[in-house]
């Protein structure tokens, strides 16, 4: 699917370009996208490094198998490829977890380390599992509660309400991950996207525990990382990690309703509802709590926490690594048909089309390039604010779609580029429906709610 995406994207940039004489900027297009794929690139070996460590952590502490134990059912039922117990499982709970409360500095490197834990349990490298293409779809549509990129952009713009998008962005990307979901098992079904599925990759153990046993070895999948014993969680590190909670409830508590405290509140958080002030100071305590708790409850379990945090650090450089070629490859292709003129293109042949189904024409652009690129899609939301005012119902829907939509090419040029994916069977076209049912979603219920 890639590859036709690509090569469409590159002829068309050049064939648009040319008809325009806009050469020029197809060129200019081009080489952006490179500086820019290596510019994210570059900027993630922090993060990468910094949360795989802390996942390592977690990891060898047991904590990620005691998550992912606790939210199995719902797993099962999402990724029935994936062994209950698989480090993948935690990975991609975490991820999910911190792509809801906004995290994206985390969100990425835990997706990365999800994909990595699923490529292991790969029969076919090279071609996305079941479980893979599930699990982008659901990125490209994750649940946010709180779009904090649209909120910030209409109250610089002096919107009088900028939370009001808090609650149809919820709206429509829970419409969006339904469709996701929806989507991605219908499609693994479709002949054309099936693959047939070889004998997964089991080691033998020479041990049979099962009582009616009759001649098969009993197998057990691999793990990422091994799992050697540790010890229980000590009473001084449960008497640590009680008073850790203890410390970020009361700071919780403050940062929502500080008059408890003898504190005044901001203006800004007076303006907010209860709701929108509590997942706020969720997104503000969560990175610092993860950051304290996984290496104090390690260390309570015994675990060497700084030895095995360097440990997991290294592996985020070698993921990087394999990402780059992928991401020039895509942001390459999308900046040469940006620069062509393509997107103003595509909206002045669709709008004849939408004007009667009342799909105002301003978002068109916007709804265009969100799957392809953030950034732009970032300035259109930033220009149709500033031209038509924070609080016009336009503005307002386009700052929903922003919230609720995803860049589709994008997280699939990233995730599948780190384990070496080439055939993303059905993935791109489940999130690229995901991506059309959050747009619409959020016409309809910003129509009627606004």
């Amino acid at each position: 699917m890639l590859n036709y995406i690509w090569l469409a994207l590159v002829l068309l940039a050049v064939t648009i370009g040319g008809w325009n004489d806009r050469l020029k900027d197809v060129t200019e297009g081009a080489f952006d996208g490179a500086k820019t794929a290596v510019t994210i690139a570059l900027s993630l070996i922090g993060i990468m490094a910094l949360w795989l460590g802390v996942m390592r952590l977690a990891e060898r502490a047991g904590l990620v198998q005691r998550i992912a134990r606790g939210l199995r059912p719902i797993m099962r039922q999402l990724f029935p490829d994936v062994p209950p117990e698989h480090p993948a499982m935690g990975s991609m709970v975490m991820n999910m977890s911190a792509n809801m409360l906004g995290l994206g500095n985390a969100a990425t490197p835990l997706g990365l380390r999800a994909m990595r834990d699923l490529e292991s349990l790969n029969p076919r490298p090279g071609v996305a599992t079941n479980a893979m293409c599930t699990f982008l779809a659901i990125n490209t549509s994750s649940v946010q509660l709180i779009p904090a990129t649209a909120i910030a952009i209409l109250a610089a713009s002096g919107s009088t309400r900028p939370t009001a998008i808090v609650g149809t962005a919820l709206l429509a990307t829970l419409c969006a991950a339904s469709v996701a979901i929806i989507s991605v098992k219908l499609l693994e079904k479709l002949p054309l996207f099936r693959v047939s599925q070889p004998a997964p990759k089991m080691t033998v153990e020479t041990r049979v525990t099962d009582p009616g046993y009759i001649g098969k070895p009993e197998v057990k999948e691999e793990s990422s990382v091994p799992q050697e014993p540790v010890k229980r969680l000590s009473i001084l590190g449960l008497v640590a990690l009680i008073g850790l909670v203890g410390l970020f409830i009361v700071l919780f508590v403050r940062m929502v309703a500080p008059t408890l405290f003898g504190v005044p509140m901001m203006p800004e958080a007076a303006a907010q509802n209860f709701f929108v002030r509590s997942v706020n100071a969720l997104s503000l305590l969560a990175i610092p709590f993860l950051l304290s708790f996984f290496p104090l409850y390690a260390a309570g379990r015994g675990v060497k926490v700084y030895d095995e945090f360097v440990d997991g650090a290294k592996e985020g450089f070698g993921v990087i690594l394999k990402i780059i070629p992928f991401l020039v490859t895509m942001l390459v292709a999308i900046g040469m048909f940006k620069g062509a003129g393509g997107i103003d293109l595509l909206s002045r042949a669709l709008s004849p089309l939408l004007r009667p189904l009342q799909f105002p024409t301003d978002l068109l652009p916007l709804a265009l390039m969100r799957p392809l690129s953030g950034s732009a899609t970032l300035a259109l939301l930033t220009d149709i604010v500033h031209r038509l005012g924070p609080d016009n119902i336009v503005s307002l829907t386009a700052a929903t779609i922003y919230g609720s939509t995803e860049t589709t090419f994008y997280v699939a040029a990233v995730y599948f580029g780190a384990v070496g994916i080439k055939q993303t069977r059905h993935a791109i076209p489940a999130g690229l429906l995901a991506d059309l049912t959050g747009v619409v979603a959020s016409v309809l219920i910003c129509r009627a709610v606004l």
